[in-house]
């Protein structure tokens, strides 16, 4: 993993907008026998490695140092899409079947003290909260179309996409290589976050976890071996916190938490820290995150997993603030943080200076050399591609600004 040694690299959190041609050939896909896998074809597979090579290099043309595929292996059909991050796994995992169950819209589910449990997502507190608004399709809350529908685990789960991470990887070796890059990352599910599905086979909820941490070690592998960085996606841990109803305490969420943490450290055994992201975030919908549990209560939760880089919103109006943990806040040895400084929940493109600004905080208190500046969340499937680009732009002189700054 590369470091700001001379200058304030530049990376974003993994989804960039798809092309209208990729979203139409999506879109155009059919759906296997089980209803939810979605069917390629060659002329498919060409019009992808086309896509992911030109994208590798307008992010470059763009400044931004750390580049990756733009998560368009994970498929969209629809311009405006928060799911593509997670419902990708379930084109890679067997065991998996269409039922009645959906974790959207499913009824209620109640915690109480010392036993925390996962509600649905339409009665997340939030949610709840602002309910007019949230039903409101004026708002600009909309989650938009998700490409598959949401299977259920219906036997032993196991890893599927073989063929799927192979072809992630050499579209994205072969436009970093067309680019003169040296580095790119590639995004995969959590096993926490991929649990949040149905479940009529494993007995436990850890069991299922557990289960979910063997499945995806596989793809972390097949990223890993290649040389690439996995940036580990998983708003679980601190988006769960939303999810649970009514407000837990502190400490039952995080001993909640504990084994989502625990499963996915044994997900990563082996594999060398300097080549593993941990993004956290706390849902990239653009509802009020009045409900979102504070960064401090997180950040030791964070730090314990074994990633050598860790990428977390910091640029939107909720979180910005929080800059200030790391005042009180020992990073690491050898670790680097990633921090948002441009965010997907506004459709405002920051001043340059504002970016810079925000970089140097941080380096103010965790050094300039373990600081690379990033986006809030994914800003393919939430922003216009426009403004995308001109965030991503203004990523990049604000970097230069700040790093004219710090390096004088």
């Amino acid at each position: 993993m590369r470091r700001s040694t001379d200058h304030i690299l530049t990376s974003h959190a993994g989804s960039l907008p798809r092309t209208p041609e990729l979203i139409a050939a999506n879109e155009a896909r059919s759906f296997a026998d089980d209803g939810f896998t979605l069917e390629s074809t060659p002329a498919f597979e060409g019009l992808l490695q086309d896509a992911v090579t030109d994208l590798v290099a307008r992010q470059k043309a763009l400044g931004i140092d750390v580049p990756n595929d733009g998560e368009y292996g994970k498929a969209m059909s629809s311009a405006v899409d928060y799911g593509a991050w997670w419902t990708y796994s379930f084109q890679r995992t067997g065991g998996l079947e269409l039922t009645e169950f959906n974790p959207i819209t499913a009824g209620p589910v109640r915690s109480e003290p010392g036993n925390v449990r996962l509600t649905s997502f339409a009665d997340r507190r939030d949610w709840t909260r602002f309910a007019e608004a949230y039903q409101d399709p004026t708002s600009g809350i909309a989650l938009g179309k998700n490409a598959t529908a949401f299977p259920t685990a219906t036997g032993p789960i196991s890893y599927t996409g073989h063929d799927a991470i192979v072809r992630d990887v050499a579209n994205l070796k072969a436009a970093l290589a067309a680019s003169d890059l040296s580095e790119g990352f590639i995004t995969a599910l959590s096993p926490g976050s991929a649990s949040r599905i149905g479940n009529e086979y494993y007995a436990t909820e850890e069991e299922f976890i557990w289960a979910w941490a063997d499945v995806l070690r596989e793809e972390y592998l097949a990223i890993t071996d290649a040389g690439l960085i996995v940036q580990i996606d998983d708003p679980s841990i601190a988006e769960n916190w939303d999810q649970v109803n009514p407000e837990p305490s502190v400490e039952d969420y995080l001993a909640f938490t504990r084994i989502r943490v625990e499963a996915l450290n044994h997900a990563l055994r082996g594999i060398p820290e300097e080549q593993v992201r941990f993004h956290l975030c706390w849902g990239s919908w653009h509802g009020p995150h009045t409900t979102d549990l504070e960064m401090t209560h997180l950040v030791d939760t964070m730090l314990s997993i074994n990633a050598g880089g860790y990428s977390f919103e910091a640029a939107n109006a909720r979180h910005e603030h929080e800059w200030r943990v790391w005042e009180d806040t020992a990073l690491p040895e050898g670790k680097v943080i990633i921090p948002g400084i441009v965010s997907h929940a506004t459709n405002v493109v920051e001043h340059p200076e504002l970016v810079a600004e925000r970089i140097e905080r941080f380096a103010s208190v965790v050094g300039r050399e373990n600081v690379i500046a990033s986006t809030d969340c994914g800003l393919g499937g939430r922003i216009h591609p426009q403004i995308a680009v001109a965030k991503l732009d203004a990523l990049g002189q604000g970097a230069r600004i700040a790093s004219e700054r710090l390096w004088r």
